[in-house]
């Protein structure tokens, strides 16, 4: 069973190119389904039919997982059986015509105008690199709403200090120009200034935002600098890099910005995708802590 997974989840890198978080995600929910069908006294897929399906979505149930999380799961059964059903693997697709919990969609956090001034406020006054970094990660983060990955990746060559403009590169492939406000301009250029040099250990590095041995950034790394300032700022509920673009689209709707221009900043590939930014517009200065 696992040769067919593994093969599985192989075609999803290269054949379908999602992301290795993603990848992760389908491995976890389908062990758990084999590690079900084990205990079943089943070892091979052909035995498989909708009821041992089914029979796993109702165990899901009363274990109490969220709707949310039972409905991924079976998206992901669907998915795979799909594959193996198309490499003829199997005689039939299990999984066509399985149903999935209702999943109440909840709307996208985003900070408050006083929680983005606090959060930005969070890092220390010295003036050491780590903190002149830190900075600039997070003004450019609520002033671009740039994707993590993004992030991470840009260049040096991408960043004109003199235009205030930042050329992202898009996770769809190529580039986008995105506009600094004065406070991500003032503290990109400090870092750049006083902070990067001082990270720098290579000097044909080129990505902007390095870490203590000289490196580029990780996610978990800007993920841990994140939540690090959001405590410090006094934010009691998570705040992770998708919480700054969610905050980041959110206060540019409320500002009268129109959904096309926003989609463009945030590099949706579709309208609807952007759409839901309307309504947590409306709900900027209802967050409770």
């Amino acid at each position: 069973m696992e040769a067919a997974l593994d093969a599985f989840l192989d075609a999803l890198a290269h054949e379908q190119g999602y992301s290795h978080n993603t990848i992760v995600a389908y491995g976890n929910d389908l062990n758990q389904f084999v590690s079900f069908l084990r205990q079943k006294g089943i070892a091979q897929w052909r035995a498989i039919g909708p009821a041992h399906i089914r029979a796993y979505t109702r165990a899901l149930v009363a274990r109490q997982y969220a709707a949310s999380t039972v409905a991924r799961k079976v998206a992901a059964l669907k998915s795979f059986f799909h594959y193996l059903h198309g490499r003829e693997l199997v005689p039939t697709d299990a999984a066509v015509g399985i149903g999935s919990p209702p999943v109440k969609k909840r709307l996208p956090r985003s900070l408050t105008a006083d929680q983005v001034d606090r959060l930005l406020s969070a890092p220390s006054a010295d003036a050491t690199p780590k903190t002149l970094r830190d900075r600039a990660l997070l003004a450019l983060l609520l002033a671009t709403g740039m994707r993590v990955s993004e992030v991470i990746t840009l260049a040096m060559n991408q960043v004109d200090l003199v235009s205030g403009t930042v050329m992202c590169p898009s996770q769809e492939g190529g580039l986008r120009a995105l506009t600094l406000d004065q406070h991500a301009r003032n503290t990109l250029a400090d870092y750049l200034e006083a902070g990067r040099p001082r990270l720098l250990r290579d000097p044909d590095e080129l990505v902007v935002f390095l870490n203590h041995r000289g490196h580029p950034l990780t996610r978990q790394g800007l993920w841990l600098i994140i939540k690090s300032h959001a405590r410090a700022a006094g934010l009691s509920f998570p705040v992770t890099p998708h919480t700054l673009r969610h905050s980041f689209a959110a206060h540019q709707v409320a500002q009268g910005t129109d959904l096309r221009q926003v989609q463009s900043m945030l590099g949706h590939a579709n309208i609807s995708t952007t759409n839901i930014y309307a309504k947590v517009a409306a709900q900027i200065g209802q967050n409770p802590e």
